[in-house]
């Protein structure tokens, strides 16, 4: 299959956003950190913060919201989120629905499963329960029987949803599932975690119903020493995770097979990560056999930099900080998990500056559906004609790729290899001397209807149209002699204080045209040309900004 015609495949095919709203309001596992949300700064200035932008700290821990659970959330020795390839969190999969089959505490069984659906070895597996009818994002489920008229979103969703038979998980394993995804708070039985004795009045009723129907009692069905084994260890050595909260529109796969893809915050320090799920079905014209095979064989450039509390932070950012609050061996024998909470300011590690940021009227993440984070559009491979403090132009872009009305762009101008975690690094250079746009570049941005732009530095906006100009006075005058030698004019000739200063994010964002930072990793070996190119952003409601995986798609 040629590109143009795998783009438009792509951009054709059905695309279905299965993630919950991350919000506030958005409950996490029980006993873990809910997101907070706190405004450090402000596009008039804050206290602490300075002025020029909307700027927020978020603490949190990453059950909040769809997440993807890795492999040391259990398992120590296990790999770190951000070492796990692309290859293994996306695939052919299958959404099976057996929500008419279960109830409050029920077990699942590998036989239901595939009662309902077709489902074969090395897929992703994704179990509509039901239970997301329970999301704090859904509408209310009305029962006059229970308290107020209404049930308890918060318990139907994390504490009395189904779970997992004994011999699910062995299953799984034979299977070679890549990962199981489920639409309720954990894709363990609640019982099998700590709510069992956060919540025993809950406990005492599953047991009762799991009496009932297998004639065992809780510790008889799941011998405590062969689930922890089996959770703890052989699990995560076999690298099968799970990806929990899943939402959105999940009814619309009801049974049915999809590509399949968790795209997660790529921590390297964090166990559990803030994910995007989507799923992808072939477009009205092309057979299934040969959309599978096509995705099958598509080679995806993952261009986000891993997530680190060494990532540095843009200026005076609040930088990444991660704090265990529980350990695997920390809780009941059997029934813990390794649990952090974050907190860090938006604009550090790849990220995509959302509207809010300098447009206060705007929208934040979490209301951008994922159609605008998603579609055609071009490298600009612009490394050769670049270096430090440069202005680049739409012609420098234009001279090494087509780019269309509508696309996405990227624009790689190698700083890349000046990354913190690159063996060039130069975090000096990175920060403060990358090349930046001319003055024409937002003009041109909006005429072509750019449906986002991406950019291998710190920011879209160069440098000393920023607040570094007054930081870094000796590295202004070091950029504004090269711009009278390049363009015969000086700074504030080309770009005058109150049409410029931060020109890509204060021109462009009111119509809607975001862009995203730092972006690297495998950047380094894409080439100019046209990919389809996705923005796998956590929906985040109230965020002016977020971290996501930003991924461009190839015919293999």
């Amino acid at each position: 299959m040629d590109r143009e015609k795998f783009i438009k495949m792509m951009a054709e095919a059905k695309l279905y956003d299965l993630t919950q709203g991350c919000s506030i309001f958005t409950p996490p596992f029980p006993g873990d950190k809910a997101l907070e949300v706190h405004f450090f700064k402000r596009v008039t200035g804050a206290y602490g913060g300075g002025a020029g932008a909307n700027g927020q700290i978020l603490n949190w821990s990453n059950t909040v919201g769809t997440h993807l659970v890795g492999e040391t959330a259990y398992h120590s020795g296990g790999r770190a989120i951000s070492d796990i390839p692309l290859s293994d969190l996306c695939g052919q999969g299958v959404v099976v629905d057996i929500s008419d089959m279960v109830s409050d505490y029920s077990l699942y069984t590998p036989e239901m499963i595939m009662k309902k659906a077709d489902v074969r070895k090395g897929d992703i597996l994704i179990i509509n329960t039901g239970y997301h009818r329970y999301s704090w994002d859904q509408p209310d489920v009305i029962n006059p029987k229970a308290q107020g008229g209404v049930e308890s979103k918060e318990f139907g969703f994390l504490v009395r949803h189904p779970g997992p038979s004994p011999e699910f998980f062995q299953w799984a394993l034979d299977m070679k599932l890549k990962w199981i995804g489920v639409d309720c708070g954990c894709a363990e039985h609640p019982m099998n975690t700590p709510i069992r004795r956060l919540h025993e009045n809950e406990f005492k009723k599953a047991e009762a119903k799991l009496r009932k129907e297998y004639g065992k009692t809780w510790d008889e069905m799941f011998p405590q020493d062969w689930y922890y084994e089996m959770t703890h260890i052989t699990l995560p050595k076999n690298h099968l995770v799970f990806v929990e909260s899943i939402v959105g529109e999940i009814d619309k796969l009801k049974n049915q097979r999809a590509w399949i893809a968790v795209m997660p915050i790529p921590f390297m320090e964090v166990e559990t990560a803030w994910a995007r799920v989507v799923a992808y079905q072939p477009p009205a014209w092309m057979e299934e056999k040969e959309f599978y095979e096509a995705m099958d064989r598509a080679q995806m450039i993952d261009m986000t930099v891993p997530f680190s509390v060494r990532s540095p932070q843009w200026a005076n950012y609040e930088p990444l900080t991660v704090k265990y609050f529980k350990r695997v061996g920390g809780a009941h024998y059997g029934m813990a998990r390794n649990g952090s909470i974050c907190n860090a300011s938006i604009h550090l590690a790849t990220h995509m500056d959302g509207e809010k940021h300098f447009y206060p009227n705007g929208r934040t993440i979490g209301e951008v559906p994922l159609e605008e984070w998603v579609g055609p559009g071009v490298i600009a491979d612009i490394s050769s004609m670049v270096s430090n403090s440069s202005v680049y132009s739409p012609e420098m872009i234009e001279k090494v790729v087509e780019v269309r009305e509508g696309d996405i762009l990227i624009i790689k101008t190698g700083w890349y290899k000046y990354g913190w975690i690159s063996p060039d690094s130069d975090e000096f250079r990175y920060m403060i001397k990358h090349p930046g746009p001319s003055a024409d570049f937002a003009q041109w941005a909006a005429e072509k209807k750019i449906k986002w732009i991406g950019v291998d530095c710190v920011a879209a906006d160069h440098p000393m149209n920023t607040i570094q100009r007054i930081w870094h006075p000796k590295t202004f005058e070091e950029a504004n002699e090269k711009l009278k030698r390049d363009f015969g004019k000086s700074w504030d000739e080309m770009f005058p204080l109150d049409q410029y200063y931060q020109d890509m994010h204060l021109n462009l964002f009111p119509k809607k045209i975001v862009h995203a930072e730092n972006l690297g990793y495998q950047i380094a070996d894409a080439p100019s040309g046209r990919y389809y190119i996705g923005c796998f952003v956590q929906k985040a409601m109230e965020a002016e900004s977020m971290w996501g995986r930003f991924v461009a798609f190839k015919e293999g």
